[in-house]
């Protein structure tokens, strides 16, 4: 069993950085890889980032590429996602997410993923 819990949201205004938390619990040693998607109102949920857990491998939506970083820290057990020059495109609730098996590259269209987090939210004004 894997426990996530995300941290970081807030509100802020376009342009303005971010950096949302993910703190991992459990049988981390079950763990593949992670990310990140996030869900707009009204809108499903959509794909943000992704990470190998063990070589560090990352995957990024094009909405995402040039603006936000995805890093671990399997030491301290936590992945974040830095997010910069943010939008008002980019408001969501963030959700961190992990699976055993899934590569990287597959995340984009994953449609069961392992474990999921409760999200925080991320609003940006103009």
């Amino acid at each position: 069993q894997v426990h996530l819990v995300e941290s970081g949201g807030g509100l802020v205004q376009a342009g303005d950085s971010l950096r949302l938390t993910c703190e991992i619990s459990g049988d981390i040693g079950r763990i593949k890889s992670m990310g990140w998607f996030r869900q707009a109102p009204g809108k499903a949920r959509e794909f943000v980032s992704s990470i190998d857990w063990s070589d560090g491998f990352t995957y990024f939506a094009d909405a995402v590429k040039d603006r936000f970083t995805i890093s671990g820290d399997s030491e301290k057990n936590i992945m974040s996602l830095q997010m910069d020059n943010l939008t008002p495109e980019d408001t969501a609730l963030y959700y961190c997410a992990a699976d055993h098996i899934l590569p990287v590259g597959s995340w984009p269209w994953a449609t069961n993923l392992d474990y999921w987090g409760k999200g925080t939210l991320v609003t940006v004004s103009s």
